[in-house]
């Protein structure tokens, strides 16, 4: 297998980043570990999270996209991957600020241009950077891992396989947003551990709307329930509903001392309208 060991130097310890859908309960993360560090056992590794929903590559997605600013210049490998296996592509991705590794599925384009757009990317076909023997349903070790031990020791992006063309990575479709005289309605991109319902819409959105708003269904005609605009959740009684830009910059719901997603009884990929109350 080639070494790609000399090109970046041995006087800092590379990063890897791993976001996944594996789970806790098996031994599918401690295998990716292990083939990272017999590969690159100087890599410091970051575990982002392994509890992705199952196939959720839109969650993944924005976990992914919504991290990796914040983490160290490096290798960041995602695996939510219902295709493994199938005709689509390993990919690996340039950006300015980082490499990203994963199944060319959607789950790597928002990240990417989190870090500043993809300069270039390759499909991961040369056998030479791959386990010996790769299995048709366990990409993450036998894959990804082992490329992004490699990259992060150095390697050159061009070694692992053939150019592709960035237009032609797999996007996902973009969330609904729709602006309306008196607010807005946004698609449920995430739930958090907390219960908080992320929007597909920038937090700057709630600039012009009043103390008091209404959050109900993006369609029909209900009502809603209301809401404090605020800034943080104690602006919201306890168990009442506060609509904020969260951490992201994205607008959320949540519920001061309770679970937004309960209450609103919505899942991602729901609408949600956000008025003026």
């Amino acid at each position: 297998m080639p070494d790609g060991s000399t090109e970046h130097g041995a006087d800092r310890a590379p990063w890897i980043s791993l976001t996944t859908d594996y789970g806790l309960a098996d031994g599918f993360v401690a295998a990716c570990h292990g083939v990272i560090a017999r590969l690159a056992p100087q890599a410091r590794v970051v575990d982002v999270t392994h509890l992705v929903p199952p196939a959720d590559v839109r969650r993944g997605a924005a976990v992914l996209a919504q991290a990796v600013p914040h983490l160290p210049e490096g290798v960041h490998v995602a695996v939510v991957d219902p295709g493994v296996g199938t005709a689509r592509r390993g990919v690996a991705l340039a950006t300015p600020r980082g490499l990203l590794v994963g199944p060319d599925n959607g789950l790597l384009v928002d990240a990417a241009e989190a870090l500043g757009g993809v300069s270039a990317a390759v499909e991961l076909t040369d056998p030479a950077w791959l386990a010996p023997e790769v299995s048709r349903t366990f990409h993450g070790r036998d894959v990804f891992a082992p490329v992004a031990a490699r990259l992060a020791l150095g390697a050159p992006l061009t070694r692992f396989g053939p150019a592709v063309d960035p237009g032609s990575l797999v996007r996902l479709p973009a969330p609904v947003l729709r602006r309306e005289a008196d607010g807005f309605a946004a698609e449920v991109l995430t739930v958090d551990h907390f219960g908080n319902v992320q929007l597909a819409a920038p937090g700057e959105l709630l600039a012009p709307l009043p103390a008091r708003v209404r959050v109900g269904p993006g369609t029909g005609s209900a009502p809603g329930r209301e809401a404090v605009h605020g800034r943080t959740f104690g602006d919201a009684p306890p168990g009442g509903l506060v609509v904020h830009a969260d951490s992201a910059g994205r607008v959320a719901v949540a519920v001061n001392g309770g679970r937004a997603v309960d209450l609103l009884a919505v899942t991602p990929g729901d609408l949600l309208r956000i008025a003026a109350g």
